[in-house]
């Protein structure tokens, strides 16, 4: 990738530059070149010794500057000739390229290391090393999003995001495959979930508006420092993959408000199956039909409030009533008692995780 930099920046330059202008690396092998036909020829005069030289140095009627972020230069740019003006167009384009270099892989290497960061790819204590040579602030907020696309398109979803957040030095978007995106997003000190959730929710209404591109957004947990990001990470991974099981109509998912699923999540299936057959005991979940588990859904959407739930449902309130005897006589559990509604709210959860038989993270 150095490659291409440079021989960019020489291509701009050679009119400019009324000479023979090009880089050579440590391996002596020259890698661009004004000339193009000049690139890849071996330069034996050149050693890594000899680019160890300070200031300009000559060979061969050639004027050479050596750059580079190692202890000793990993590059020497060479202009035609020997002359005090070679030497300052030599200095000059030691300078440029140099920085070019430093920005591309502060931002190349800033990238990778985050990725390798949030997927639990580096060491911890080699962490804050690294993090100390990228010169990368360590004492902010961020959050780990993780945002997966559930269908298919032409749409590269990573450029979007991207374009979304175009901070490169704050805000880091990340591929970790064909269907995953992170974005690891630095935030203010005192933000909130629902801040967060509009957040996502903008890049939900962008991709799917713009770009008719569905997806689903993880939420993991604000964290300040760069170590705990691969927990952030994965909370948001845990988030997608609990939304999906118990609720698979809401785009956007916080680890936060996950509530009751989230223990249920971390449950054994085995103590699960034991709950299961504890609490229907009497009689079968399986025996209830279709009609009868939409009654209960919205008799707990509506609080346990048989008035408002008739009225919902567009029944009579006695009709209600007897359904709610009748699950009482199949279960023996009495929804519109609070501890036998939350027994029975928990078991379909729990029933719910069974049938899905999620991957844990």
């Amino acid at each position: 990738m150095s490659n291409r930099l440079f021989q960019g920046v020489i291509h701009q330059m050679r009119d400019a530059i009324d000479r023979t202008i090009g880089v050579v690396d440590e391996t002596s092998v020259i890698i661009a070149c004004s000339e193009l036909g000049r690139i890849g020829e071996v330069n034996d005069s050149i050693t890594p010794e000899v680019m160890a030289a300070p200031g300009t140095f000559v060979v061969n009627g050639y004027t050479y500057k050596s750059f580079g972020n190692r202890p000793r230069p990993e590059y020497a740019v060479f202009v035609s000739g020997n002359d005090p003006e070679a030497g300052r167009y030599a200095s000059l384009l030691s300078v440029s390229l140099a920085s070019i270099k430093q920005y591309y892989d502060e931002k190349y290497d800033r990238g990778n290391f985050i990725k390798n960061v949030i997927l639990d790819n580096i060491l911890p204590g080699d962490i804050y090393l690294k993090a100390r040579e990228l010169r990368f602030n360590s004492d902010v907020s961020r959050v780990c999003m993780l945002i997966k696309i559930t269908n298919r398109t032409d749409v590269s979803v990573y450029d979007v995001v991207q374009n979304l957040f175009p901070d490169k030095t704050k805000d880091f978007v990340i591929n970790i495959n064909e269907t995953d995106i992170a974005l690891v997003k630095e935030v203010r000190s005192g933000i909130d979930s629902k801040d967060l959730a509009k957040l996502a929710g903008s890049i939900v209404d962008t991709l799917s508006g713009e770009f008719y591109t569905h997806c689903m957004v993880g939420i993991g947990t604000l964290v300040v420092g760069i170590k705990d990001l691969a927990r952030s990470f994965k909370e948001a991974q845990v988030a997608l993959e609990v939304g999906k099981v118990f609720d698979t109509e809401r785009p956007i998912v916080g680890y936060d408000n996950l509530g009751i699923a989230r223990l249920i999540y971390q449950l054994p299936t085995t103590l699960c199956d034991m709950f299961l057959k504890e609490v229907f005991k009497r009689g079968s979940i399986e025996s209830l039909d279709h009609e009868t588990l939409f009654t209960i859904q919205r008799f707990f959407e509506n609080n346990l409030n048989v008035s408002e739930t008739s009225r919902k449902l567009f029944v009579h309130r006695n009709t209600l009533v007897y359904r709610l005897e009748k699950i009482k006589k199949i279960t023996g559990l009495d929804l519109r008692e609070f501890e036998d509604a939350i027994v029975f709210k928990v078991a379909l959860m729990v029933k719910k995780y069974l049938s899905s038989n999620p991957v844990k993270f």
